[in-house]
């Protein structure tokens, strides 16, 4: 195999490869032989087929799979023996060949850059902190209180509010007709909770206990019954009774009813609870900051490969939710707009990638087959667990979707464990404020030196 390095710019590379005749031939002699000593023809005795028979009958399929293997061993060795990082997958185009002739074929590639001067000892961090308060278990157990509320008639002659509870026979007709499911009796109906359409429950609002009103309303074009859906209806009311709904005491039984000894183990268990979440919060900022430091410290090429893929993929997805309407927020922005900005965010995951893949190499920070169970079983549905990794075994993109962050926490605990980190205790609030509500300033980006792009880094966004 003979080569040429026709291009070097940047992260860019082309070849051009001859692989002389001789040895093709060599390879689609030895697979012709190979396949002699198992393929059946009749008239002739297992093994004993020639040569030339096969090549006359297989030999061009034998001829494609040889220059598949050609092509890719050859490329495979220029890259090892230049030590190229491919950010994608090689393009190949063959220029010449003909039976006899070399075969000539051309590879361009863009390599990953690798990042110098990771130094995160001079990384200064903050770590927000919450500290939970009595003021956040009590509202915890208040909401506990008020999924278990009970209610108690009313004895004042008052004004139904949202929130109370009536008691009420109804019946619905559209055009003069009852209609199916339109109809009960002594239904408990709470004010504001939308067990039914907002306009029927609006209209109860002020009633009392002995009142019968006619709530005219119109159904929603989308409600579940199509006979329903858009028309108009009557409905004829009578209240029966009127209850106001009390949240249930706070107390050792309502701490049995979530599954504690009593009212002293269910605040501990609710602290423990809001400790790890707070925990967990603090973490995901503190990752966020990192990230935002490493995206606006380092500086160099990206590969356009990588970085056009990351923006379709963006963009597809964009795609698929601004169709199915969940993209209202962005309703008024157009394409040029949005692709610019999804391109800039596609280039900081890229980057990222690059920098925490450099870490993990440089580190051998590795994520082992036991931890990706654990992830995988997590994820699984009880009982479906066997299922979920048999998924996942036969799905390698399905597999490196789980590695991946992974990986990436992996790495960012690495980079934390030797930046210098001081904590600022905060309220809940400002622990749960987006960063981007905050005033920040910015380091100016530095360039990474860039070594030549030999071994390392691999793709992580």
């Amino acid at each position: 195999m003979e080569f040429t390095e026709t291009k070097a710019e940047g992260l860019k590379r082309e070849f051009k490869i001859a692989v002389p005749a001789a040895e093709i031939e060599a390879d689609l002699a030895g697979r012709l032989k190979e396949l002699a000593r198992t393929v059946r023809m009749p008239g002739f005795r297992p093994g004993k087929v020639p040569v030339s028979l096969l090549r006359k009958k297989y030999g061009p399929s034998v001829m494609g799979e040889v220059l598949e293997q050609a092509v890719n061993d050859s490329s495979a060795k220029i890259m090892s023996e230049k030590e190229l990082r491919p950010a994608v997958k090689p393009k190949i185009e063959v220029i010449n060949f003909e039976e006899g002739a070399d075969l000539e074929f051309t590879m361009a590639l863009e390599l990953l850059p690798e990042v110098e001067n990771l130094n995160f000892s001079k990384i200064k961090l903050e770590r927000l902190v919450a500290v939970v308060d009595e003021g956040e278990i009590d509202k915890t157990l208040e909401r506990m209180a008020g999924a278990y509320k009970t209610s108690e008639p009313v004895a004042a002659k008052r004004k139904a509010k949202l929130g109370d509870i009536l008691i009420i026979d109804f019946v619905g007709r559209m055009d003069g007709e009852e209609f199916a499911g339109g109809k009960a009796d002594g239904y408990s109906l709470e004010l504001g909770s939308g067990s039914f359409i907002p306009e029927f429950e609006d209209q109860l609002v002020g009633a009392k206990a002995g009142d019968k009103l006619d709530i005219k309303v119109t159904f929603p074009d989308d409600y579940g019954a199509s006979e329903l859906a858009g028309n108009e209806s009557v409905f004829e009311v009578s209240v029966k009774e009127l209850h106001e709904a009390r949240p249930a005491a706070i107390d050792d039984a309502l701490a049995e009813k979530m599954g504690a000894k009593n009212l002293a183990e269910l605040k501990k268990n609710i602290r423990q609870e809001h400790e790890r979440e707070f925990k967990e919060l603090s973490r995901l900022r503190l990752k966020r900051t990192l990230l935002d430091h490493l995206a606006d410290t380092y500086e160099f090429g990206i590969p356009e490969g990588l970085l056009e893929s990351e923006f379709s993929a963006i963009w597809s997805r964009y795609e698929e939710r601004r169709e199915s309407g969940e993209e209202e927020a962005e309703k008024d922005k157009g394409d040029d707009e949005l692709k610019s900005e999804f391109r800039a965010i596609a280039e900081r995951r890229v980057r990222l990638g690059i920098v925490l893949a450099q870490v993990g190499q440089d580190n051998n920070i590795q994520v082992s087959q036991e931890e990706i169970n654990r992830a995988i079983r997590a994820s699984a549905n009880p009982g479906q667990e066997q299922a979920v990794m048999d998924y996942y075994r036969d799905n390698a993109q399905a597999m490196d979707a789980i590695r991946a962050p992974i990986f990436e926490d992996k790495v960012v605990d690495f980079i934390i464990e030797m930046a210098s980190v001081s904590d600022k205790e905060v309220s809940l609030d400002e622990l749960l404020k987006e960063p981007d509500e905050e005033p920040a300033k910015k380091p100016a980006r530095k360039k990474a030196a860039g070594k030549k792009a030999g071994k390392g880094a691999k793709k992580k966004s």
